[in-house]
């Protein structure tokens, strides 16, 4: 067993920051060093903007984004369109699709996806108030940004079914090659995916 080079301080912060997504021990090993040489510029501000973190981050009770007002800034953001609402599944996706800054909408986030497999059903995710939002009736296009797996796929077809009574357009997310993609590195799925909902050129 190696021996402990550090105080149990320094061990507790290599510790924490293993527990990044990302970062494994070493990795971790090293964000802290770098942290600990750069202590006036680094250190105190992070552990400062950290504890405000804490004390202030709220979830947004309209669509479950992160932020410290509620409603979120994407929320009170007036210039967006109000009819078109983008469903995702967890709060990266929607900064995700918002650093693509390819649509001015509104959002609503999941907090997961359907997993019978998993025990997760349809009050373990954010879906009554998905309805409630959308039987409100300014909602006239709902985009289903759910990631292309079994229970995203799982997911979809099931918001499609409760909301099938309701006068909303309901569209997904193109599936196929990507910008900059070769054919050749492909999966056989993401090829299937391209010609069947292949577009006019």
């Amino acid at each position: 067993m190696a021996e402990r080079v550090a105080g149990p301080e320094i061990e507790r912060l290599i510790q924490l920051l293993a527990k990044l997504p990302g970062l494994g021990p070493r990795s971790a090993r090293r964000a802290a060093l770098h942290l600990i040489r750069k202590r006036e510029e680094l250190l105190g501000p992070l552990a400062n903007a950290m504890q405000v973190a804490k004390e202030r981050i709220l979830t947004c009770t309209a669509c479950g984004n992160v932020d410290t007002s509620d409603p979120c800034t994407v929320c009170s953001d007036t210039r967006r369109d109000p009819s078109l609402l983008v469903v995702v599944e967890t709060v990266a996706d929607l900064w995700a699709l918002e650093r693509a800054a390819a649509l001015r909408a509104r959002y609503h986030v999941l907090g997961g996806t359907l997993s019978p497999l998993d025990g997760v059903g349809p009050k373990d995710i954010n879906l009554d108030s998905l309805v409630t939002r959308v039987a409100e009736g300014d909602i006239k296009e709902i985009i289903l940004a759910v990631n292309a797996t079994v229970d995203g796929q799982t997911t979809a077809h099931y918001i499609t079914d409760i909301l099938s009574h309701l006068d909303v357009k309901i569209t997904r997310l193109a599936h196929g090659v990507p910008v900059g993609g070769e054919l050749d590195y492909l999966d056989e799925g993401t090829l299937s995916a391209a010609i069947r909902q292949r577009t006019d050129f």
